[in-house]
């Protein structure tokens, strides 16, 4: 079984499973919360249960366990969109085997679950399946197909885009037409890794997207230009100009509102 996420549309999200170790950590956490609020929930609930009758006291006290240990653990992976107390403190997100977010069928299902394999065996069938399993899950997620992975330490930023010095009046006076958003997308990455990559394979990405982007911009760069100097222009003017639309869209909105608030007739505005 691959490590990878897949989603539907075919493309593997770059996210890793968590360990046992870390997932470990986390439960225990979630665990200690659970007990602090089942605490409160004894503490207020046990004079109500001490002033009624057997068959009432033993209905309130399961409604109790079920609502700390099965319908509170659930709603908040559900809210969450799979972040617990503990899986924010390890940095870990709960997913369905396709990368998208948990619902509310995923959270009951590992809650009920994880009542037996992690409470009342505390914690040894769990710790079994996670070993055996290549994703680390345990028989909660095998049921919701669901598993943990981690959403933190593993991205990091994209160095900043640059106009190359030599480009700035060519593309300032070229025509960009809007480039489809996998394509820019794949030549900010290619950017953010071109050192990282090997020599022959960074020569050949290199052309082949600048010739892709090349048929988006007229006219075409220098001749002599190198690739990733007019990859970096291009995105760097695409920008400029981006920011520079959406700067005056919002002054002429907020022009727009200035206008419609004025008082007609020219009666002078109230003081504010």
């Amino acid at each position: 079984m691959s490590d990878e996420i897949v989603i539907g549309e075919g493309v593997v999200l770059d996210q890793r499973p968590a360990s046992f170790a870390t997932r470990a950590v986390g439960a225990v956490i979630d665990l200690l919360a659970l007990a602090a609020v089942g605490l409160v929930a004894v503490l207020i609930g046990a004079p109500l249960i001490t002033n009624v009758d057997p068959a009432a006291a033993a209905a309130l006290t399961i409604a109790l366990v079920v609502t700390v240990l099965v319908i509170l653990p659930a709603t908040v992976e559900t809210l969450t969109r799979g972040r617990s107390l503990g899986k924010v403190t390890m940095g870990l997100r709960v997913v369905r085997d396709d990368g998208g977010p948990v619902r509310v069928r995923h959270a009951t299902i590992r809650s009920l679950v994880g009542v037996g394999e992690v409470i009342l065996t505390v914690g040894s069938v769990a710790l079994i399946a996670s070993i055996v399993h290549p994703q680390s899950k345990r028989l909660g997620d095998m049921l919701a197909g669901t598993y943990s992975v981690r959403v933190r330490g593993g991205q990091r930023a994209l160095p900043p885009l640059v106009m190359p010095p030599e480009l700035a009046a060519w593309a300032a006076g070229t025509d960009i037409r809007r480039l489809p958003d996998g394509l820019a997308l794949s030549v900010r990455q290619f950017l953010g890794r071109a050192t990282t990559l090997h020599v022959a394979s960074r020569i050949r990405l290199g052309h082949d997207l600048a010739g892709e982007v090349e048929r988006y911009v007229a006219p075409g760069p220098p001749p002599g230009t190198h690739p990733e100097r007019f990859l970096s222009a291009v995105l760097a003017e695409r920008r400029e100009r981006e920011f520079a639309h959406s700067s005056r869209a919002a002054d002429a909105a907020a022009a727009e509102a200035k206008a419609v608030r004025r008082l007609p007739h020219a009666v002078p505005d109230p003081a504010d």
